[in-house]
């Protein structure tokens, strides 16, 4: 469908020369056009500007929304959830309030191996279903791409069944979705004291029939403490990039574990969490083109230390924000939110913060140069304000949707 936009307040965050991220003090920059128009052909951005340059000689409109003064931003980019999983964890949730810490919960059986004993119970069909409503959820918040990981299976067969789910998604929603295999999430309890055969599994078996069956863009390791080595790491990520399979790490959340230097090393799109983060990785991300990205969500719904995200921006790294949506530590995906928190508890600026949400992170997606920002040629994957005063009122009013119409390759939803 072809669609005009007309009567924009300001049109925000456009390209007229785009980039695949901005990192240090430009991110403190976004670029907005006042009184705008946006023009959308064949689900692609083909032209945008200010009214009074408007012409109404577009070949085939079919369709024009009058904004009538609320703005126009791309749709957020979430590169890192788990949205697909199986029922609920609000038990844990009251062990969290009693006092008990993430590794408590983990070490009696509960966070990833109880949502990996519930997804096993599980059909595809019925995960499909749960997925697709959080699905909707997210989209109605602004988000129009997401990350999911597996993760939840632990075995060859639940990890290839999440997978699978991921990609009957990807043709059901018409949201963009990228998947990543993350057989190395936790250690079943049946692999406790021989975790050695756990990577072995994941290595010979599980990374040969996920690429066979080409069912991963990437491959994720949680190289942390309590869960996979450096080795372990280095030994599962070479694998996978035998197979084409390029390296996300969930890193240094619960500690200085070495993960962020390894995913440096191993050319990883991203590194997500960071809650410990010290100069030395701040040096090391320096040095590379993977993507810091940070989930002020689980920070917030654990009670654990923020990540030294003024420290990164200053020192010149870009950085990212995503949900890390799932059932224990960080049960939303909307992004506004995320957005929020940015600047409430990371210290940054609006226009930092809608960077993290957009352009950066679609490049933690690795789909900056087709989504993440206003621009010709990109996807139309945008949404309509309510009337707001500025776009410092979307982090500014946390809690509440400021979304009214979501376009998602051109098509209104």
């Amino acid at each position: 469908m072809n669609l005009l936009i007309k009567n924009i307040r300001e049109l925000i965050q456009v390209e007229n020369k785009p980039k695949l991220k901005v990192s240090g003090s430009e991110m403190a920059t976004i670029n907005t056009i006042a009184d705008a128009y946006l023009w959308i052909k064949d689900g692609i951005i083909a032209e945008f500007g200010r009214m009074k340059d408007l012409r109404l000689d577009k070949t085939g409109i079919l369709n024009i929304i009058d904004a009538g003064g609320k703005m126009v931003f791309p749709s957020f980019c979430d590169p890192h959830t788990h949205i697909v999983y199986a029922g609920s964890r609000e038990a844990e949730y009251i062990d969290k309030i009693k006092g008990l810490s993430y590794s408590e919960i983990a070490k009696r059986g509960g966070g990833i191996l109880n949502s990996a004993l519930l997804l096993h119970d599980t059909s595809e069909e019925e995960l499909v279903a749960q997925s697709l409503r959080r699905l909707e959820e997210v989209k109605m918040t602004g988000t129009g791409a997401l990350e999911i990981k597996s993760g939840y299976g632990l075995t060859t067969a639940d990890e290839l069944k999440m997978l699978r789910v991921i990609k009957t998604l990807k043709t059901l929603s018409p949201l963009t979705i990228k998947s990543t295999f993350l057989g190395a999430h936790a250690v079943p309890a049946e692999y406790r004291g021989r975790q050695n055969e756990y990577v072995d599994l994941i290595i010979n078996e599980m990374i040969p029939q996920v690429a066979s069956e080409e069912l991963a863009d990437y491959i994720d390791v949680f190289c942390d403490q309590g869960f996979f080595t450096v080795d372990e790491t280095e030994r599962i990520l070479m694998a996978g990039m035998k197979y084409g399979l390029r390296a996300k790490i969930h890193a240094n959340e619960l500690a200085n574990s070495g993960g962020i230097q390894v995913g440096v090393k191993y050319g990883a799109l991203s590194v997500d969490h960071l809650e410990y983060t010290g100069d030395e990785e701040i040096r090391c991300l320096l040095q590379s083109e993977t993507m810091p990205v940070l989930l002020p969500g689980a920070a917030f719904f654990l009670g654990m230390p923020y990540a030294p995200v003024r420290k990164m921006i200053n020192a010149g790294l870009p950085v990212a924000m995503a949900s890390d949506y799932n059932p224990g530590s960080s049960p939303s995906g909307n992004m506004q939110f995320i957005l929020s928190m940015g600047c409430i508890k990371f210290k940054m600026l609006p226009e930092e913060a809608i960077n993290a949400v957009t352009l950066n992170s679609a490049y933690a997606m690795g789909l900056s140069e087709e989504l993440g920002s206003i621009a010709v040629g990109k996807r139309a994957n945008v949404f309509i304000t309510k009337e707001i005063p500025s776009y410092s009122f979307m982090p500014y009013a946390y809690g509440s949707n400021k979304v009214d119409t979501i376009i998602i390759n051109g098509q209104v939803q």
